[in-house]
């Protein structure tokens, strides 16, 4: 079979199961998992997958994917973002640290950081940071989404906006070619837009796959941002606009090289 029609059999089966495994789709076909793995590449390069540890699932325009999904995706990117992030984080800061799995990966680099003061809507960010005994965690009430440890909603937004920080990094679930940073969310993009309020320095900590999804809230323009942690290149345009609005991009190199 050719990998022309491979392709389309692959995302009817991702549309039908959800997920695919490079395992699973190799016995299925008869080929080779380094086969697959290229087919998946294709398949991601063209925006109609996206890879997760051990094969792909389908990009989502209206909901997100769920919170095991994006911790596995493009994890070793999110690891060197957040490692980057993390390393200009002063000593003795405030920061807020919102949902994502990247903004947790920048707390796992935070461990070694003294005198530091958190504000987090994140639940998981908070079980991180309780290892490291030099760091002061308020936790921003609100309600809980159980599927990825958040705290939304009014309440939430009101218990940030007790807070002014040092330093906020957000993530996204989306950057469109407009600059808007998305989310699917309402509830959390409005605690977004007040950390970004409440913020002297604001910083978006955002993998490439972002640059190729959509979602339907728009939490802000990345111009309004201070810095953008990133692990590809933006869209030419888009930089031109962040270079003029004084937004410092810093493409983090990709952890293979």
């Amino acid at each position: 079979m050719s990998s022309s029609f491979r392709h389309g059999d692959i995302l009817d089966i991702a549309r039908r199961e959800g997920k695919v495994t490079v395992e699973g789709l190799a016995r299925r076909f008869g080929v080779t998992v380094q086969t697959i793995r290229r087919d998946l590449a294709d398949l991601a390069e063209a925006g109609k997958l996206e890879r997760v540890h051990g094969g792909a699932v389908l990009p989502s325009g209206i909901a997100n994917i769920g919170y095991e999904e994006r911790r596995a995706l493009n994890a070793d990117s999110k690891e060197a973002i957040g490692a980057a992030c993390a390393a200009a984080i002063p000593e003795g800061a405030s920061v807020f640290l919102a949902i994502g799995t990247t903004t947790e990966a920048v707390a796992s680099h935070l461990l070694r950081h003294r005198d530091l003061m958190v504000v987090t809507n994140n639940l998981n960010v908070a079980n991180i940071l309780i290892a490291n005994p030099d760091c002061e965690i308020a936790v921003a009430g609100g309600t809980l989404r159980r599927a990825d440890g958040g705290l939304v909603g009014p309440l939430a937004s009101r218990a940030v906006a007790e807070f002014k920080v040092d330093i906020a990094v957000i993530g996204c679930s989306a950057l469109d070619r407009d600059g808007d940073m998305l989310d699917f969310d309402i509830a959390e993009v409005e605690v977004s837009r007040t950390v970004l309020r409440q913020s002297r320095r604001r910083v978006l900590v955002a993998d490439g796959s972002k640059f190729r999804r959509s979602a339907p809230a728009r939490i802000g323009a990345l111009t309004e941002l201070d810095a953008v942690y990133t692990d590809a290149p933006l869209p030419p345009a888009l930089a031109r606009r962040a270079a003029e609005a004084g937004t410092e991009v810093i493409c983090v190199p990709h952890p293979a090289g």
